[in-house]
């Protein structure tokens, strides 16, 4: 049971090393995406045996990889990325895959799913990837996603990935490295690619939680003229929707984590079934806060829209205020406009500068009043 024990160890090592390349034994790299001058989908091919990669001298056709797994025993993991129907045919034919299964993987947009087939499971997972930005915009692209299905059978296992990221190349490699999680079957590479996949979420949900701090604090933040109004609103409403794209992508894969740390299944090996249920306390946890992140932005909004409000009602009561200042001196030049032959003062000496020094008075005595009850 040392193997279990390493089992975290092994599928969880520091983020650092998953940027490292991934090395064949022969000193070939495995590729990550599919080389647009290649006529094959196939990114990686190979047969395992007691927890070992088998050697060979050429790459492995699918067909040929399985003829050899049912000959000697072993397991088969092929890995394609975005492949086209008649690509996937051969190997959905060779393998058995159900055609409505096949049909997902290949048109891909899938929700997060398990599904199981007579001799094979099906499983849908998305992959989120963290885009970095100096600053957080209106535009800005937060998170981008992918996908990566799985087929799970008693002696294979398939991966169909979809988008740009989400590389396997490291993971292979790692569990390469451990032949007695190997020696497990195809169920321990599922759950390392699970494991794989939720540990991106927790990186995502931390680095969100920053971008969601830096919009709390600017909201929040007083004294902080020069601002466009609005732009702390397209900014939360932004951040709203990459959230929204988050939890698409992780709530749906609650339940088929549930079923698979739960129930008993033939294809998945008892061993490992008992650390799905820490892949899926994982994933609840993240769950747990993108919900809080979606409320929580919610309040934001709603606060920053409310501070939008108040500042529109400090405007209108200067304006106001002004208005009733200037409305003194209006009415005085109105009655001394009016073309009446006999008005008073109308030719004292000392009118005029009396009118003025009396306008004044009153303006200075109406904007004291006003700034002192806090509308100037």
């Amino acid at each position: 049971m040392s193997m279990i024990r390493d089992l975290r160890a092994v599928v969880r090592p520091s983020r650092p090393s998953l940027r490292k390349s991934a090395v064949r034994p022969d000193g070939g790299t495995y590729d990550t995406t599919r080389d647009p001058a290649t006529p094959s989908a196939v990114v990686d091919c190979a047969v395992y045996r007691d927890g070992a990669r088998v050697e060979t001298d050429a790459p492995l056709a699918p067909q040929d990889a399985m003829r050899r797994v049912r000959r000697d025993g072993g397991f088969v993991w092929i890995g394609l990325h975005e492949p086209t129907e008649a690509e996937f045919a051969g190997i959905a034919s060779e393998f058995g895959l159900h055609p409505l299964a096949v049909e997902d993987a290949v048109q891909a947009h899938q929700r997060p799913k398990l599904e199981r087939y007579d001799d094979s499971l099906f499983t849908v997972f998305k992959t989120v990837h963290y885009v970095e930005h100096d600053e957080l915009t209106a535009t800005s692209e937060v998170v981008e996603t992918g996908e990566v299905m799985c087929f799970t059978g008693r002696d294979f296992f398939i991966t169909v990935r979809h988008g740009g990221q989400g590389s396997l190349r490291a993971l292979r490699h790692r569990l390469q490295d451990d032949p007695e999680l190997l020696a497990k079957g195809p169920s321990a590479v599922l759950h390392a690619i699970a494991d794989h996949v939720v540990d991106g979420y927790i990186a995502v949900a931390d680095a969100l939680q920053d971008d969601i701090d830096a919009v709390e604090t600017d909201v929040f933040s007083p004294g902080r003229k020069g601002t466009p109004r609005g732009t702390d609103a397209g900014r939360i409403y932004q951040l709203k929707r990459e959230i929204l794209e988050f939890k698409r992508a992780v709530s749906p894969l609650l339940r088929p984590m549930q079923l698979l740390s739960e129930r008993p299944m033939r294809l998945v090996d008892p061993d490992i079934q008992k650390y799905f249920r820490d892949v899926a306390d994982h994933l609840a946890r993240v769950q747990e806060q993108v919900v809080g992140f979606d409320e929580l932005l919610n309040s934001i909004l709603q606060a920053n829209l409310a501070q939008a409000s108040v500042a529109q009602n400090e405007d209108m009561r200067k304006i106001t205020s002004w208005a009733a200042i200037i409305a003194v001196p209006t009415m005085v030049c109105g009655v001394y406009g009016m073309n009446f032959e006999h008005m008073p003062e109308l030719h004292w000496r000392y009118g005029y500068p009396v009118i003025m020094s009396f306008t004044v008075a009153i303006c200075l005595g109406i904007h004291r009043t006003l700034k002192r009850n806090g509308w100037l």
